[in-house]
């Protein structure tokens, strides 16, 4: 018989494994910034600045001292964690950089379609500029000849392609951000390497993507592992999976409810009593990686989070840019939040409660919470 788990002893592994079950589970300080994103194996950066930009608010969420000087730290001085792609541009912790470098090498070989073809003189430039200079920006070059966009992200000077192509490659690294500006350099000068790190192998990497979601998951699908990822990626992941299993490294587990879906975990987390979450208040970003992958979420939370930026007014039903509200194991409401920088005050735009959580106890739980999210939310 295969372990068997009810929806509730799902969530609450989930919320330890994510870092939302205590309130300092990685510590506290600068260093703390560089243990949540090796936990939780990268996090997600967005531009949107409704409220506080998603990083910033992700890595909040599991450290309540976090400053947004704990970041720059991390990526620029310490140089503990570097930016590239996951499903989405992310913090990942450098010790795991060696994992990234097959996909760059393939990025290098075969740039995308969004950046065409770059011209040599282009490339040149750049590296020519860095190289002289030091790290650059985009607004440190003025000479380009502009051309005109081909994609609604793209950029009139050809030194930006050249950056992202490079960047993509694995050549140059993102140094610094200046708000939501990038500083590119040279990746070896960077960490101060004589050379890249030894690429991982392809079994490598699949079983650092079965091992990252684990750590931060606790329960895993295929979905889970390779979200966003294509059909070959998910095979591959199960033979290794299966492997595992044939081993006793991990268990298929049933939950109750979700029986068309196959789980597995490793045998340690399913060892003795599961306790129930702590009733702590989360007000989460839509971007947070508990809440990203939807169909988990609506899953074991009952709630279908709907990002509503894009869609017109009228066709909203929670807003603008909602934020989940979890207290201790339950979905409980959904903000629609705007921080006014200049009038210094976090404006509700709608609150909407989700099933039958609406009570005065929860209504005060969350605007404690909301007090200490609106002082991090102003703070410069």
């Amino acid at each position: 018989m295969n372990p068997s788990l009810t929806k509730s002893q799902f969530r609450s592994l989930w919320l330890k494994a994510q870092g939302l079950d205590e309130t300092h589970p990685f510590g506290k300080g600068p260093k703390a910034t560089t243990e949540i994103v090796k936990h939780l194996g990268y996090v997600q950066i967005d531009t949107i600045h409704v409220i506080e930009r998603s990083h910033h608010h992700i890595l909040y969420t599991r450290n309540p001292d976090y400053k947004r000087a704990h970041l720059h730290q991390a990526q620029s001085k310490d140089k503990s964690v570097f930016e590239y792609w996951t499903h989405a541009l992310a913090y990942i912790a450098t010790d795991d950089f060696k994992y990234f470098i097959p996909a760059m090498k393939r990025r290098k070989k075969n740039p995308h379609s969004w950046y065409g073809p770059i011209a040599k003189p282009d490339m040149q430039k750049v590296f020519g500029l860095i190289k002289k200079d030091g790290p650059i920006s985009i607004r440190d070059i003025d000479d380009d000849v502009l051309v005109d966009k081909d994609h609604p992200w793209a950029s009139k000077k050809p030194s930006k392609k050249a950056m992202q192509v490079a960047f993509n490659g694995g050549d140059l690294v993102i140094c610094e951000r200046q708000g939501m500006l990038k500083k590119y350099e040279l990746t070896l000068r960077h960490f101060g390497w004589d050379k890249l790190p030894k690429a991982a192998t392809t079994a490598e990497v699949l079983d650092y993507e079965i091992d990252r979601a684990l750590k931060a998951q606790a329960v895993v699908s295929i979905d889970s592992i390779c979200y966003l990822q294509n059909a070959q990626r998910k095979k591959d992941i199960l033979k290794r999976i299966e492997a595992r299993v044939r081993k006793g490294l991990l268990l298929s587990v049933t939950v109750e409810g979700c029986e068309k879906v196959k789980f597995w975990a490793k045998p340690e987390i399913l060892d003795g009593e599961i306790d129930r979450a702590n009733e702590l208040t989360h007000i989460l970003s839509p971007f947070d990686p508990l809440v990203i992958q939807r169909k988990r979420f609506h899953m074991f939370f009952d709630y279908d989070h709907r990002f509503e930026a894009y869609l017109p007014k009228e066709k909203r039903k929670y807003g603008y840019f909602t934020l989940p509200v979890i207290i201790g194991d339950k979905a409980v409401a959904v903000l629609d939040l705007k921080a006014d920088r200049q009038q210094q005050k976090l404006l509700m735009q709608q609150w909407s409660w989700l099933g039958k959580h609406k009570s005065q106890n929860n209504k005060k739980l969350i605007e404690q919470e909301l007090h200490r999210f609106e002082k991090f939310q102003l703070e410069k």
